[in-house]
């Protein structure tokens, strides 16, 4: 039976690839309006041919990539469990009898190293691709430095996380789910406090933004919006990548305004302006607790389906998946399945409240620098650092873009251009 569903699930993991390959790759949908073809939003008008062919040729491989690799990774926890490993795993650990923390760290390294070997093939093209088409700037050593980081970060975090859903389902087999969201909310919000001061600076060296001058002027578009803030952070990004970005990221007192030294690098005064007033729209919208809110409401919904599906699966198919009992920890791979998938399928209705955020935030940005042509031109310019499509196929627009797609972003500003006239 366990041969039987493995040759299936190959089966069906093939004709999705498949499908999705013709769908990227050789599909009409996409491109630029004839209406809105010679306009500022048109990248023929705004990139070079080899920009022009190097961005439809990447973003078709990183769009290909993205569908492919989800459903990938569920192929490799379903064989996990099918072959018997997820058990044989629990079965090697040397400290059966002691502090379930520790049995729970010597199971889950095994499952986070053997993840970590068969997706490595994946992540190196990945970050190969992003290299070849001058994305990246990071030298190997370094892209494996943060790969280890990430790995002891996430396996740290998993621990404790683990442990004490394991606890819990000992406890209540059918109430462990609401017992898990209300413990993860406070565990979810520390996460976020300390993420600033404490995670990301494992990464990347953070530092006051070192153009005073134009720190005065972020700082007074800060005040015009009434941000309490006294600080902008630069980050050092440019040994790592060659694309533009700015972010808040925190909350409360431990919440940060930064700006990638790329984009210090390559964008006017009054392009970084417009990018500074986009982040603080985020902030005047209250965007950061909105994203709290409907990460907590999500994480209680996904917690409940996951306990459901799990327990009708276990009941129904515990045999071939080779699981004894909700309660051990063999069972996890089936979890990450679960909500792995149940995340990936929701992907399309978070994107769509982030597009609509970062609609906002931009409206919001247009109005509060009153600079039209910086903001067309930021877009302009975002674009062509990160090969970028103005114009995604729908489906990757459904499930890769948390934000607006760069036509309908410079088309908006472009109308405001004119209602002005």
């Amino acid at each position: 039976m366990a041969k039987k569903w493995g040759i299936t699930a190959l089966l069906l993991f093939g004709v999705y690839a498949l499908g999705m390959y013709f769908y990227i790759f050789h599909s009409d949908s996409g491109g630029i309006p004839t209406a809105l073809k010679g306009t500022v939003a048109d990248p023929h008008v705004f990139m070079s041919e080899r920009e022009l062919y190097l961005s439809e040729e990447y973003s078709k491989i990183k769009n290909f990539l993205f569908f492919v690799a989800a459903p990938f990774e569920w192929l490799i926890l379903f064989f996990i469990l099918i072959t018997g490993i997820s058990q044989a795993f629990e079965r090697w650990i040397p400290l059966q009898n002691r502090w379930a923390i520790w049995q729970n760290a010597v199971y889950l390294f095994l499952l986070s190293l053997l993840m970590f070997i068969v997706l490595f093939p994946l992540e190196y093209y990945r970050y190969s691709l992003s290299k070849y088409y001058g994305i990246s700037t990071q030298n190997f050593n370094s892209w494996m430095r943060d790969n280890v980081i990430e790995f002891w970060v996430n396996f740290g975090t998993t621990v404790v996380i683990v442990t004490v859903l394991y606890w819990l389902i000992n406890k209540s087999t059918k109430k462990w789910w609401l017992n898990a969201w209300l413990l993860m909310i406070p565990f979810s919000i520390f996460l976020m406090f300390i993420q600033p001061v404490l995670i990301d600076p494992l990464y990347n060296d953070f530092y006051p933004l070192t153009n005073k001058e134009l720190e005065t002027k972020i700082l007074s578009l800060a005040e015009q919006a009434n941000i309490p803030t006294e600080q902008v952070y630069e980050v050092n990004m440019a040994e790592k990548t060659n694309a533009l970005n700015a972010y808040v990221t925190g909350i409360g007192s431990n919440s940060r305004i930064v700006l990638w030294d790329t984009t210090l690098n390559r964008l006017s005064e009054n392009e970084i302006l417009f990018i500074m007033a986009h982040e603080m729209g985020h902030y005047v919208e209250k965007h950061i607790y909105f994203g709290i809110a409907g990460y907590i409401l999500t994480m209680l919904v996904g917690l409940w389906l996951t306990a459901k599906l799990m327990r009708r699966i276990i009941a129904r198919h515990g045999r071939v998946l080779k699981i004894n009992r909700i309660n051990a920890i063999h069972s996890l791979p089936l979890f990450l399945l679960i909500t792995s998938f149940l995340l990936f399928v929701s992907s399309p209705l978070s994107n769509y409240i982030s597009r609509y955020q970062e609609t906002r935030a931009d409206q919001y940005a247009i109005e509060l620098v009153v600079d039209p042509e910086a903001a067309v031109s930021t877009f302009q310019e975002l674009t062509k650092a990160g090969l970028s499509e103005v114009n995604p196929p729908l489906l990757v627009k459904w499930f890769r873009y948390s934000h607006p797609t760069m036509l309908e972003r410079i088309t908006k500003v472009a109308n405001e251009i004119g209602k002005e006239e």
